[in-house]
Protein backbone atom coordinates (compact mmCIF):
# COMPACT_ATOMS: atom_id res chain seq x y z
CA UNK A 1 0.00 0.00 0.00
CA UNK A 2 1.65 3.15 -0.78
CA UNK A 3 2.21 6.11 1.59
CA UNK A 4 -0.34 8.42 2.61
CA UNK A 5 0.78 12.25 1.85
CA UNK A 6 0.11 15.44 2.99
CA UNK A 7 -1.76 16.65 0.03
CA UNK A 8 -3.44 13.04 -0.27
CA UNK A 9 -5.08 14.08 3.25
CA UNK A 10 -5.98 17.68 1.71
CA UNK A 11 -7.11 16.50 -1.55
CA UNK A 12 -8.88 13.62 0.28
CA UNK A 13 -10.90 16.04 2.76
CA UNK A 14 -11.64 18.34 -0.06
CA UNK A 15 -13.11 15.89 -2.52
CA UNK A 16 -15.31 14.65 0.46
CA UNK A 17 -16.13 17.94 1.84
CA UNK A 18 -17.58 18.64 -1.81
CA UNK A 19 -19.84 15.19 -2.13
CA UNK A 20 -20.80 16.71 1.44
CA UNK A 21 -22.26 19.85 -0.26
CA UNK A 22 -23.48 18.14 -3.64
CA UNK A 23 -25.63 15.79 -0.99
CA UNK A 24 -27.20 18.79 0.74
CA UNK A 25 -27.86 20.65 -2.76
CA UNK A 26 -29.50 17.32 -3.68
CA UNK A 27 -31.49 17.05 -0.16
CA UNK A 28 -32.10 20.90 -0.37
CA UNK A 29 -33.96 20.20 -4.18
CA UNK A 30 -36.32 17.59 -2.77
CA UNK A 31 -38.04 20.17 -0.61
CA UNK A 32 -40.05 21.78 -3.58
CA UNK A 33 -40.95 25.50 -2.93
CA UNK A 34 -44.57 26.79 -4.66
CA UNK A 35 -45.47 22.88 -5.87
CA UNK A 36 -47.68 20.78 -4.07
CA UNK A 37 -46.90 17.23 -2.86
CA UNK A 38 -48.64 14.95 -0.44
CA UNK A 39 -45.67 14.66 1.78
CA UNK A 40 -46.38 18.48 2.87
CA UNK A 41 -49.17 17.92 5.33
CA UNK A 42 -47.06 14.73 7.45
CA UNK A 43 -45.96 16.96 10.19
CA UNK A 44 -48.71 19.14 10.59
CA UNK A 45 -50.97 17.25 13.69
CA UNK A 46 -54.87 17.03 14.20
CA UNK A 47 -56.20 16.28 17.74
CA UNK A 48 -57.59 13.53 16.79
CA UNK A 49 -59.93 12.44 19.90
CA UNK A 50 -57.21 14.23 22.41
CA UNK A 51 -53.94 12.59 20.13
CA UNK A 52 -51.95 14.75 18.12
CA UNK A 53 -51.84 12.71 14.70
CA UNK A 54 -50.60 13.81 11.59
CA UNK A 55 -52.83 14.66 8.64
CA UNK A 56 -52.71 12.07 6.46
CA UNK A 57 -53.47 9.26 9.61
CA UNK A 58 -56.73 11.02 9.74
CA UNK A 59 -57.43 12.17 5.69
CA UNK A 60 -57.10 10.87 2.18
CA UNK A 61 -54.01 13.58 1.00
CA UNK A 62 -54.18 13.84 -2.60
CA UNK A 63 -52.52 15.87 -5.49
CA UNK A 64 -55.04 17.67 -7.84
CA UNK A 65 -52.54 19.77 -9.58
CA UNK A 66 -49.25 21.47 -9.08
CA UNK A 67 -49.98 23.81 -6.50
CA UNK A 68 -53.19 22.44 -5.33
CA UNK A 69 -53.87 19.72 -2.47
CA UNK A 70 -56.87 17.49 -1.60
CA UNK A 71 -57.71 16.64 1.85
CA UNK A 72 -60.69 14.12 2.76
CA UNK A 73 -60.85 13.54 6.01
CA UNK A 74 -62.40 9.73 6.91
CA UNK A 75 -64.97 10.83 9.54
CA UNK A 76 -66.93 13.96 8.92
CA UNK A 77 -66.73 15.01 12.31
CA UNK A 78 -62.91 15.53 11.75
CA UNK A 79 -63.33 18.51 8.04
CA UNK A 80 -63.05 21.18 10.90
CA UNK A 81 -60.09 19.92 12.82
CA UNK A 82 -58.37 18.96 9.95
CA UNK A 83 -58.81 22.48 8.27
CA UNK A 84 -58.26 24.20 11.57
CA UNK A 85 -54.34 22.35 12.05
CA UNK A 86 -53.55 23.01 8.07
CA UNK A 87 -54.48 26.66 8.46
CA UNK A 88 -52.80 26.96 11.79
CA UNK A 89 -49.73 24.76 11.02
CA UNK A 90 -47.49 27.10 9.23
CA UNK A 91 -46.21 25.24 6.64
CA UNK A 92 -43.18 27.14 5.28
CA UNK A 93 -41.82 27.11 9.04
CA UNK A 94 -41.94 23.35 8.88
CA UNK A 95 -40.18 23.43 5.99
CA UNK A 96 -37.59 25.82 7.20
CA UNK A 97 -36.94 23.61 10.10
CA UNK A 98 -36.74 20.34 7.63
CA UNK A 99 -33.93 22.30 5.11
CA UNK A 100 -31.97 23.67 8.68
CA UNK A 101 -31.92 20.02 9.96
CA UNK A 102 -30.19 18.70 6.60
CA UNK A 103 -27.49 22.02 6.65
CA UNK A 104 -26.56 21.13 10.35
CA UNK A 105 -26.34 17.13 8.90
CA UNK A 106 -23.96 18.38 5.90
CA UNK A 107 -21.95 20.83 8.87
CA UNK A 108 -21.37 17.97 11.04
CA UNK A 109 -20.19 15.67 8.23
CA UNK A 110 -17.42 17.85 7.10
CA UNK A 111 -16.70 18.66 10.21
CA UNK A 112 -16.55 14.88 11.05
CA UNK A 113 -13.93 14.69 7.13
CA UNK A 114 -11.91 17.44 9.37
CA UNK A 115 -11.98 15.31 12.54
CA UNK A 116 -10.42 12.99 10.08
CA UNK A 117 -7.97 14.37 8.14
CA UNK A 118 -6.67 16.16 11.50
CA UNK A 119 -6.89 12.35 12.88
CA UNK A 120 -4.13 10.55 9.87
CA UNK A 121 -2.15 14.10 10.20
CA UNK A 122 -1.67 12.84 13.91
CA UNK A 123 -0.98 9.50 12.66
CA UNK A 124 1.83 10.35 10.33
CA UNK A 125 3.56 12.63 12.82
CA UNK A 126 3.10 9.57 15.51
CA UNK A 127 5.13 7.61 12.37
CA UNK A 128 7.62 10.28 11.92
CA UNK A 129 6.25 10.66 8.07
CA UNK A 130 5.10 14.41 8.90
CA UNK A 131 6.72 16.76 11.19
CA UNK A 132 5.07 18.82 13.79
CA UNK A 133 5.22 21.89 11.29
CA UNK A 134 3.97 19.96 8.47
CA UNK A 135 1.15 18.81 10.50
CA UNK A 136 0.27 22.49 11.97
CA UNK A 137 0.42 24.08 8.53
CA UNK A 138 -1.75 21.22 6.99
CA UNK A 139 -4.26 21.48 10.41
CA UNK A 140 -4.99 25.76 9.41
CA UNK A 141 -5.26 24.74 5.60
CA UNK A 142 -7.91 21.56 6.30
CA UNK A 143 -9.55 24.28 8.65
CA UNK A 144 -9.84 26.70 6.23
CA UNK A 145 -11.10 24.43 3.63
CA UNK A 146 -13.80 23.51 6.57
CA UNK A 147 -15.01 27.15 6.72
CA UNK A 148 -15.20 27.64 2.83
CA UNK A 149 -17.28 24.56 3.07
CA UNK A 150 -19.74 25.39 5.86
CA UNK A 151 -20.21 29.24 4.72
CA UNK A 152 -21.17 27.25 0.98
CA UNK A 153 -23.57 25.51 3.23
CA UNK A 154 -24.78 28.38 4.97
CA UNK A 155 -25.31 30.11 1.68
CA UNK A 156 -27.47 27.38 0.49
CA UNK A 157 -29.43 27.28 3.77
CA UNK A 158 -30.18 31.14 3.69
CA UNK A 159 -31.23 30.85 -0.15
CA UNK A 160 -33.46 27.85 0.14
CA UNK A 161 -35.27 29.47 3.87
CA UNK A 162 -35.71 32.59 1.23
CA UNK A 163 -37.25 30.63 -1.34
CA UNK A 164 -39.23 28.83 1.26
CA UNK A 165 -40.49 32.25 3.17
CA UNK A 166 -41.59 33.45 -0.65
CA UNK A 167 -44.13 30.94 -1.23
Amino acid sequence: MAETTIADIKQSAEQKMGKSLEALKNDLAKVRTGRAHAGILDHVMVDYYGNPTPVPQVANVSLIDSRTLGVQPYEKNMVGKVEKAIRDGDLALDLIKVVRGEAENARVAVRNIRRDANGTLKDMVKAKTATEDEERRTQDEVQKLTDKFIGEIDKMLAEKEKDLLAV
